[in-house]
């Protein structure tokens, strides 16, 4: 990946986990090009965000498991105007709300990466980019390019 490649535009804050831990085992999977996303152990329920309980059974302390970094667009928004003074001039873009069939379904929000003014339509085929970024410190964003293949 380039520096054309990358989305954050300087002057945004960089995500960081929670200061409890919680999401680290995300943050932390992300930087090793893994795409982990909790699951209850004892009723086996994906779940995101990151919570120290179950949301379904309320068992304690889901476990993390790595899954593809594949999808499908559920919903999707052509961002024109700046959220941040940082990206003001840096529009527009596309934001993706990804469905994850490998973890039962839950969703993540990212950017779609290559032309912003791209077709893009709902059910479309994503592959997750691993996108590393050393300042302020060493983190990674998962961003999403389209894909001829539908996730199996």
């Amino acid at each position: 990946m380039t520096a054309a490649d990358f989305h954050l535009p300087p002057g945004l804050p960089a995500p960081v986990p929670e200061p409890d831990g919680l999401s680290r085992p995300f943050w932390d999977g992300l930087r090793e090009q893994r795409l982990r996303i909790q699951r209850c152990g004892g009723c086996r329920t994906w779940q995101f965000g990151p919570e120290w309980i179950c949301h379904r059974c309320h068992a304690f302390d889901p476990a993390w498991e790595d899954v593809p970094a594949r999808g499908l667009v559920h919903s999707w928004e052509r961002v024109w105007h700046p959220s941040h003074p940082s990206l003001k001039g840096h529009g527009p873009y596309l934001v993706v709300l990804v469905e994850l069939p490998h973890a039962g379904g839950v969703r993540l929000v990212g950017n779609l990466l290559g032309d912003p003014l791209q077709p893009v339509r709902i059910g479309m085929p994503v592959v997750g980019r691993f996108e590393h970024h050393a300042q302020p410190f060493p983190y990674t964003l998962l961003q999403w390019a389209p894909s001829a293949e539908r996730p199996g």
